[in-house]
């Protein structure tokens, strides 16, 4: 049975981009800025983890669910709640492949047009199937008491239906609809990767990298980094299919702002800076943004259509040719490191990173491991490092763990090396032109560089080089057998992962 959405006291259907940023523009707590687009304040400011729920009578004890009795009573209550308000609908696809492109709809209040605006530079086109395959209802202004802040996601899968109260932050629109998208990208035979999407030209041809990574490392900067004219495909999510083929998701990107200038990110910088994009918490005083100010929040966003960029087409794409596992880490992880079979899956499953502000106070600055870095597969993680790595076998390409981050201590620590933009632009450039010599790293038995062209820092290629020339032997040993062990008893703790990931990391 198709889903109908609930009665509204009023609906305004699919308005334009400037009906909806005119809607936006009354909104309290939005302000125009010198560029002509708006800056909305939310109160709100990162996704609500704790708050997010599958709605299923049969939790699979990795995923906070709610029963379905409890879902539907709380369905019934935003629904009578929507009879009430004036709500917008915005129709889109998630992604635009005429074999994989996946109806979607966002039926929001029309007090938070903002949101609707921002949805809509993300979606696709509406394509010619009228009923959409996953929907987002949003009412930002009802809570939902007795969960964590008064805030609930509740995610039905079996409906294709989730259900947003009391938040008024974006990106739950965002992930919404792409949460859903995940389960059925498996139940496809793909997979779901939270990665950026880019085309490398070389004198070999093109070379297509994935660039996966949790909010916040550094996936958008990657993608978005010029490399021989390199252009961007997709900045958040795509498909990796059994025939190898890799799917787009959305026509837009949903960026982070904090420290953005045009020195070392142009392209993100002026596609932020103009009229058709959308500010989020983003410092603001007169008319004037303040990219570096994090009194409100670390965690300020912009999103923008690829219209306004030079972009590539996803339909460029056959295969990928390599991936990037990104890592803001700040002790014994390289620059960049390259990996091999099962090895691949393991630190793909492992999903080392340093949290950032996008997952909340819980994550921030923390040492974390997310499978896949992909906090929104809402099913067991086990599955994901399991099809990565049949994926892997039938369709080789070549994996690399990237830390965007420091080797050998924390930011106030003087002895540790920043691994910088132009670093990892560096290391992206040898790895897609094939300039890059290896060796093998004797602790962990991956590949480490032994040289990169525009690298003159060995240091943050081998970290083991780093520790011991300032005396520092001990410490690097004492976390090499440290991370072997956490890095194992955490595999070991995904039941139905496959044996050879798990003892790849021994």
């Amino acid at each position: 049975m198709l889903f109908r959405l609930p009665h509204a006291a009023a609906v305004i259907q699919n308005p334009s981009p400037g009906e909806l940023k005119e809607l936006a523009g009354r909104m309290p707590n939005a302000r125009p800025t010198r560029y002509g687009n708006l800056n909305v304040q939310t109160e709100v400011v990162n996704r609500s983890k704790r708050s997010t729920f599958i709605v299923t009578d049969e939790p699979d004890g990795q995923n906070q669910a709610i029963s379905r009795e409890e879902g539907e009573r709380w369905a019934r209550l935003q629904d009578e709640y929507i009879a009430q308000q004036e709500m917008v609908v915005v129709d889109g696809t998630i992604g635009n492949n005429p074999d994989f492109g996946t109806p979607a709809r966002l039926y929001i209040e029309a007090a938070n047009a903002n949101i609707a605006g921002m949805q809509q530079q993300l979606y696709f086109a509406p394509g010619e199937q009228a009923e959409p395959e996953l929907t987002v209802i949003y009412t930002p202004n009802l809570k939902a008491e007795g969960f964590p802040d008064d805030r609930l996601i509740a995610v039905d899968l079996e409906q294709g239906v989730t259900r947003v109260f009391n938040s008024d932050y974006f990106g739950e629109s965002k992930k919404g609809g792409l949460r859903m998208w995940n389960k059925l990208v498996y139940d496809r035979g793909g997979i779901p990767l939270h990665a950026g999407c880019k085309i490398i030209p070389t004198e070999h041809g093109k070379r297509v990298g994935l660039i996966v990574g949790l909010s916040g490392t550094g996936k958008t900067t990657t993608t978005f980094t010029r490399q021989n004219g390199s252009l961007p495909v997709q900045d958040d999510f795509v498909a990796w299919m059994p025939d190898g083929r890799v799917y787009a998701t959305e026509n837009g990107c949903f960026a982070k702002t904090f420290g953005l200038n045009p020195e070392d990110e142009p392209t993100i910088h002026g596609a932020v800076t103009q009229p058709d994009s959308y500010l989020e918490n983003v410092s603001q005083h007169g008319d004037e943004v303040d990219f570096y100010d994090t009194n409100y929040t670390s965690n300020g966003r912009a999103t923008f259509p690829f219209s306004v960029i030079e972009a590539a087409s996803a339909d460029e794409i056959e295969e990928a040719h390599f991936l990037l596992i990104l890592n803001k880490n700040e002790n014994i992880v390289p620059a960049v490191a390259k990996l091999e079979g099962p090895q691949a899956a393991a630190f793909f499953m492992l999903g080392e990173t340093t949290g950032t502000s996008a997952g909340g106070a819980d994550e921030a600055g923390k040492f974390l491991r997310v499978p896949g870095t992909n906090p929104f597969f809402p099913m067991l993680h086990d599955l994901q490092g399991n099809r990565f790595l049949e994926l892997l076998a039938e369709h080789p390409l070549e994996v690399y763990v990237m830390n965007t981050g420091r080797v050998g201590g924390h930011e106030d620590d003087e002895r540790s090396r920043k691994v910088r933009i132009k670093h990892s632009s560096a290391i992206v450039k040898g790895i897609a032109e094939g300039t890059i010599e290896w060796e093998r790293d004797p602790d962990f038995g991956y590949l480490v560089a032994s040289s990169v062209p525009g690298i003159d820092e060995p240091e943050i290629l081998q970290p083991r080089r780093l520790y011991e020339e300032q005396g520092r032997g001990d410490e690097y040993r004492t976390l090499v057998e440290r991370f072997k062990a956490e890095r194992a008893e955490f595999l070991r703790g995904f039941p139905s992962l496959s044996e050879e990931i798990v003892s790849a990391v021994g």
